[in-house]
């Protein structure tokens, strides 16, 4: 996956959730727009640098787009949650995930399920029961490498599991996808710390037949510039 153009500052502040301040190269204070309703815990720390898109449309009250963040310690992290259901889009479509390779058809954002849910991913194949992806974008590490969802209660995670489980006890594939978006994080675990509930659901959708994947992005840059992204390497859990 390709990023558009990037620009880069320094982080003063992340505020109200969706706003951050960062100090450009050339003394100018601007403005962005977060896209991450998340915690961001180790993603917003003051002198991080920030990697920022541009955006030309003329009626958006922000015109930049937080994009990455890359950390004092030297890792990117990508905080637009946006982009990870993209980068899964384009490594189910390229068949880079060889535990869903067997899949001809990738259908985005479908309707299922009791609770009234949007899978992000629906699955067909040939001969093959449908499978349902569902992707989490995962940025919190703790120590040692141990990256972690979620990094805040989610009632709304909590609900997926709930449909997943429901998809694989019908005979149907369900999948849960987390797309490790942290290039410090080596493995992989549920925050059980965090969110209790959602580590009890996970446990019991998972005997329940749903399979789990880990997949870690990678960052290519070019003359120390993010450029590009991709998922094909699978991470420990």
């Amino acid at each position: 996956m390709q990023f558009p153009s990037l620009s880069c500052g320094i982080l003063i502040k992340r505020y109200k959730r969706f706003l951050a301040d960062i100090l450009l190269p050339n003394g100018e204070q601007i403005t962005l727009h977060c896209p991450n309703t998340g915690a961001m815990t180790g993603c917003a720390t003051t002198g991080d640098t920030v990697w920022f898109s541009t955006s030309d449309n003329p009626k958006r009250k922000y015109a930049h787009t937080w994009e990455l963040t890359q950390t004092q310690a030297g890792d990117f992290i990508c905080v637009n949650t946006q982009r990870a259901n993209q980068l899964v889009q384009e490594a189910l479509e390229k068949r880079w995930i060889a535990e869903l390779a067997e899949y001809q058809t990738v259908l985005p954002e479908q309707k299922y399920g009791s609770e009234n849910s949007r899978i992000d991913f629906l699955l067909k194949a040939d001969n093959q029961p449908d499978c349902f992806v569902e992707v989490k974008s995962t940025t919190l590490l703790t120590e040692n490498g141990l990256g972690m969802f979620p990094d805040a209660k989610t009632e709304r995670g909590q609900k997926h599991l709930r449909e997943l489980a429901a998809i694989a006890e019908s005979g149907q594939q369900a999948v849960i996808f987390f797309a490790i978006l942290h290039t410090g994080i080596q493995r992989f675990a549920v925050a059980k710390q965090i969110d209790p509930q959602y580590a009890t659901l996970f446990e019991q959708a998972k005997n329940t037949g749903v399979k789990v994947l880990a997949y870690k992005a990678q960052i290519e840059l070019v003359q120390g510039k993010p450029e590009a992204m991709n998922l094909q390497f699978s991470c420990e859990i």
